[in-house]
Formats: structure tokens, C-alpha cells, sequence
């Protein structure tokens, strides 16, 4: 019995012994693997500096090779161009940072000066041509992906800058309220009418009853200020506007 305990004990050290060998080789093996991230992410780094130092300029003002990078970094989980605060390194190093904020800022301009006559809601393609045109020749072209990744960096102000689709087109609401159905109805139709609709449109192409109809266009010029009501309409003696759905050259 004393020599069967004796074996067993033997058996038992192996195994001990063992353990602590397979646990120092994990080890071992992680800090390998640990060293060798590290060197990697050190010549990643090295090879993204010298990217930045020599296409900087391409990246700022070229739309088509900005995109392409933002597709390169995207595969890799990492975005650049979020701002200081959320790109780290890369957006200081890269000195992108500040040009999406830039970028923020006027778009926030061109929604602010616009809202006047718009409600707050503008296409966003008219968005982009402003925006293009605030920045001038020299302020490089912009897309509406630049435009959407700026809102996104605009919405933690809680300003109520939001993408919204309408009738198939992307709209940007800058004011902080929610489109419920009858208007989001509305800016469809008035996108295909050239922004003129009367209340017979709606009830023809809707089924609405003229009350729902008046109430919805009233509800949009006095409480929204989404439309503008003409009175002396030359076909129907009353007819209502969106903004945001007709063509401005300005």
C-alpha cells in the first residue's frame, strides 16, 4: 500500500511539474506573440506617417482619393478623419481632424443661413453645392460622403442635424423635430411637382379628404414653417411652396 502511495505521489509531481511547464511555454509563447503586434503596429505606424507626409495634401482636397483611403482605413477598423477626440494619433498626425470640424462648420452655416426659407430641411445635394461654393476654389471639393460623416460629428451638439430620405432623395433637417407621416407625404409630392402643391394634388394622389389635406399644408406654413402659402395662385387661387424642394440659384 505504502509503495502504491509512493507511486501515486511520483505521478502527482509529474503532473504538477507539467502543468508548470505548459503554463510557462503559454507564456512564453504569448509574450511572443505580444512582441511581435508590437513591432508590426510600430512599422505600421512608420508607413502611415510617411503615407501622410507625402499624399496630406491629396487626401484634404482630392474627393476621389479621400474616399479611398477612408475605404482603405475602413477595412482595418480605424477612421482617420473622426476628430482628435476619436482618430487619436491618426487624425493629429494626418492633420484631419480640424478640416472634418471645418467642414462642420459650414455646413452648419449654409443650414442656418438657409432656414429661413426652407424650414430647416434642404436637399442634400443643394447642400453639397453650397458648401462647395462656401469654401471656394482653394477649400478643395467635397462629396455627400464628407457631408454625411461631418453630420455625424455634428450630432452629439444635439442641434438636431439629422440625414432624413424623402421620396427617394436624401434631405438634412437642422432643426430639432421629427417630420410625422402627412408632412414626410408632402415633401414627396412637392419634390415631383417642383416644389408647388395645391391641396387637390393630395387628395387626388393620396385619397386624403380636403380637410386632412388643408391641415397638413396649414400645419406646415404656420407651425413648421416647411412651406410658404401663396394666395393669388394664377391657376388656383391658393397654393403652397416647399422650399426645400425647389431650385435656387444662389
Amino acid at each position: 500500500m505504502h509503495r502504491r502511495g509512493g507511486v501515486g505521489l511520483a505521478a502527482f509531481d509529474r503532473q504538477e511539474q507539467s502543468k508548470r511547464s505548459f503554463a510557462q511555454l503559454s507564456t512564453a509563447l504569448s509574450q511572443t506573440q505580444v512582441d511581435n503586434l508590437h513591432s508590426q503596429l510600430a512599422h505600421f505606424r512608420t508607413a502611415l506617417s510617411r503615407f501622410a507626409s507625402t499624399h496630406r495634401d491629396s487626401i484634404k482636397n482630392d474627393p476621389t482619393f479621400r474616399h479611398a483611403f477612408q475605404q482603405m482605413c475602413s477595412s482595418i477598423g480605424v477612421d482617420p478623419l473622426a476628430g482628435p477626440r476619436k482618430g487619436g494619433w491618426w487624425a493629429e498626425m494626418l492633420g484631419l481632424g480640424d478640416w472634418q470640424y471645418e467642414l462642420g462648420v459650414q455646413i452648419v452655416d449654409v443650414c442656418v443661413s438657409t432656414r429661413e426659407r426652407n424650414g430647416g430641411l434642404i436637399e442634400m445635394s443643394e447642400l453639397v453645392r453650397l458648401v462647395s461654393k462656401l469654401r471656394g476654389v482653394h477649400g478643395g471639393g467635397i462629396t455627400e460622403d464628407d457631408v454625411l460623416r461631418s453630420i455625424k460629428t455634428l450630432q452629439p451638439l444635439g442641434a438636431g442635424y439629422q440625414v432624413v430620405e424623402i421620396g427617394g432623395k436624401k434631405m438634412v433637417r437642422s432643426v430639432v423635430k421629427e417630420l410625422d407621416e402627412d408632412q414626410s407625404v408632402v415633401l414627396a409630392i412637392a419634390q415631383v411637382e417642383g416644389g408647388r402643391i395645391v391641396e387637390d394634388i393630395l387628395i387626388q394622389k393620396k385619397c386624403w379628404t380636403r380637410e386632412r389635406a388643408r391641415a397638413a399644408l396649414e400645419n406646415m406654413v404656420h407651425r413648421d414653417g416647411l412651406c410658404w402659402l401663396d394666395d393669388q395662385d394664377e391657376l388656383r387661387g391658393r397654393a403652397y411652396w416647399v422650399p426645400s424642394a425647389m431650385q435656387w440659384d444662389v
